[in-house]
């Protein structure tokens, strides 16, 4: 099983897809294994996105995901960061495909609501930015009705 960071950002908060976007999640099978909503401050923010640093839209978004409250979650699962991907969809919401949270509720590139780990090591450094060692270990018996064997 792998784990996988997804935040929900503050557009997808103050737009009320909180629910949405969990559900999807737990409809196609993977399981919640840490959840809190926060306002990030700025060092985590810049700790975040330090990849996007030397981009020129790295001020803006420091601003935009400091500017309200965000839900991090930690989602497990076989191949959890591709299934999130997946669901997740392109970063335009304007290009991203019909059935994805951004192709179904996203028009800008900039509030694309939602952000999901891209590969194992960034979710290792995401879920121990966000969670530390607070992720949770629990038998979810639906999970039998999710994997074949």
């Amino acid at each position: 099983m792998q784990t996988t960071y997804v935040m929900i950002k503050p557009d997808g908060v103050q737009r009320g897809l909180i629910g949405e976007i969990i559900g999807r999640f737990e409809r196609k099978g993977l399981q919640l294994v840490g959840m809190k909503s926060i306002i990030p401050s700025e060092e985590i923010a810049r700790e975040h996105y330090a990849v996007h640093s030397e981009r020129p839209f790295f001020p803006g978004l420091i601003k935009f995901v400091t500017s309200g409250p965000v839900v991090c979650m930690a989602w497990r699962g076989v191949e959890a960061i591709k299934v999130a991907r997946n669901l997740i969809g392109s970063t335009n919401g304007r290009e991203a495909a019909p059935g994805t949270i951004r192709g179904d509720f996203g028009m800008d590139m900039g509030f694309n609501m939602i952000h999901g780990s891209d590969a194992p090591e960034t979710a290792e450094f995401e879920l121990n930015l966000w969670f530390g060692d607070s992720l949770m270990e629990w038998n979810q018996d639906s999970i039998n009705w999710v994997y074949e064997g």
